[in-house]
């Protein structure tokens, strides 16, 4: 892909950047969590995988605000709700009060944002 094709908004960038970190993240997880064990762990990757792609694709795209923003609440939700896991699991402690459950509801809250987005009427 050249330059010229590559989108260049900083919420795209952020977009590409948090689905690579993510399946990074993820991959890493999964085998800490072949070797290790912890459910926690498994969770979180497993979370961290299957939302890499979408990250990707709507960074890519290069798509309307409201697609973005609701994968930016889905980052938000995303960082809350393994942040919580991982930090259980590794630290021993929840990240803060009610952070996971934060992040789940703010990730429901983004899906639904996405879904939102394809009613939106496109702009000329």
């Amino acid at each position: 892909m050249s330059t010229a094709e590559y989108p260049t908004s900083g919420t795209s960038r952020i977009l590409v950047l948090a689905g690579g970190l993510c399946g990074a993240a993820g991959v890493a997880l999964s085998a800490a969590a072949a070797h290790l064990g912890g459910a926690f762990v498994g969770t979180a990757a497993s979370f961290l995988i299957m939302h890499a792609p979408v990250f990707l694709a709507i960074g890519l795209l290069g798509a309307n605000r409201i697609l973005q923003a609701g994968s930016l609440i889905l980052l938000v939700g995303l960082v809350l709700f393994c942040g919580d896991l991982l930090a259980r699991n590794f630290i021993g402690s929840r990240l803060f009060p009610m952070s996971a459950p934060i992040g789940g509801t703010l990730l429901i809250g983004g899906w639904l944002v996405i879904a939102a987005s394809a009613l939106m009427r496109p702009r000329p």
